[in-house]
């Protein structure tokens, strides 16, 4: 093969590989834009499905309209206990369903005596609006607020943060502080949930990134923390990196062979978690 054969024979080849590198890179930055602008209809799966009135479901129970800072009205459950032991529950819900189905663990809650506020963010259980971080924390602060008027100081509030609420919580602690938060299958933060889900790094273009990791070093309340070994969605060492970045960890509990949304987290489990949390701050108070 003369000289001039094989260089046409490289250039050849070289063409097709650079214009397959080219339309593969062109793809992948089509797929990431995507991606990036309907990025919140991914991490948000938004419920719009009316649960109801309160007492169609609890013995005791009301329906309380919340008002956000940005003008919002929420609906919200009340769930009230039959024995009251003077604390509340401030039930901060993960990124899907809507109040109906943390019912049982609402009712398992006020059981243990709690005052139980179960509340939707914007987007969720037939409210308003568009979800967003920002949007979250400012429902959670509208809920707070109405436990405030019902007669619970914050320091009478504990916070049950599930999943993406595991990263409202902690945010709405840094200016309201409660008295304790038990957090289950919470992340670091929503860009390392992605990064893991995906397998790709894109924590970068993640626009809510509820990075927990970053305000819990400054959270003095005491907290807990549950994870499942077998959660697909946060992996159990994920939810133990941020405990670890708490400085009053009471308890890391990892369940064996628990996934992300087993029954086990929304029933009579949870609440004996959130009871032993109180009985164990309660303890430590001079």
């Amino acid at each position: 093969m003369t000289n001039e054969t094989s260089n046409s024979v490289l250039s050849a080849t070289r063409f097709p590989v650079a214009k397959l590198v080219a339309l593969v890179s062109a793809g992948f930055v089509v797929v990431l834009t995507i991606m990036t602008m309907t990025q919140r209809s991914m991490y948000y799966a938004t419920d719009q499905t009316d649960p109801g009135a309160a007492i169609m479901h609890f013995p005791k129970a009301q329906d309380i309209r919340l008002t956000t800072d940005d003008g919002l009205k929420l609906s919200a459950w009340k769930v009230i206990p039959e024995e009251p032991n003077g604390k509340a529950v401030l039930y901060l819900p993960g990124n899907g369903g809507n109040r109906l189905h943390r019912a049982e663990v609402g009712q398992a809650l006020a059981d243990e005596g709690f005052t139980v506020l179960l509340m939707d963010y914007r987007g969720f259980g037939g409210n308003p609006g568009e979800p967003t971080e920002e949007g979250l924390v400012c429902d959670a602060r509208a809920a707070l607020l109405e436990l405030n008027d019902s007669g619970f100081a914050n320091e009478d509030v504990l916070f049950v943060g599930e999943s993406i609420g595991g990263g409202v919580a902690p945010q709405l602690a840094t200016t309201q502080p409660p008295a304790a938060m038990l957090l289950r299958s919470p992340f670091p933060s929503l860009a390392d949930a992605a990064e893991y889900r995906l397998k790709l790094p894109i924590g970068f273009l993640v626009w809510d990134q509820f990075d927990s990791l970053s305000y819990a070093p400054n959270l003095d309340m005491p907290v807990a923390v549950l994870a499942g070994s077998d959660d697909a969605i946060v992996p159990a060492k994920q939810s133990r990196q941020l405990a670890d970045a708490f400085p009053n960890l009471i308890d890391f509990t990892e369940i064996d062979g628990a996934g992300h949304n087993d029954e086990l987290w929304f029933g009579p489990f949870l609440a004996e978690q959130v009871t032993a949390l109180a009985n164990a701050t309660a303890g430590a108070k001079p």
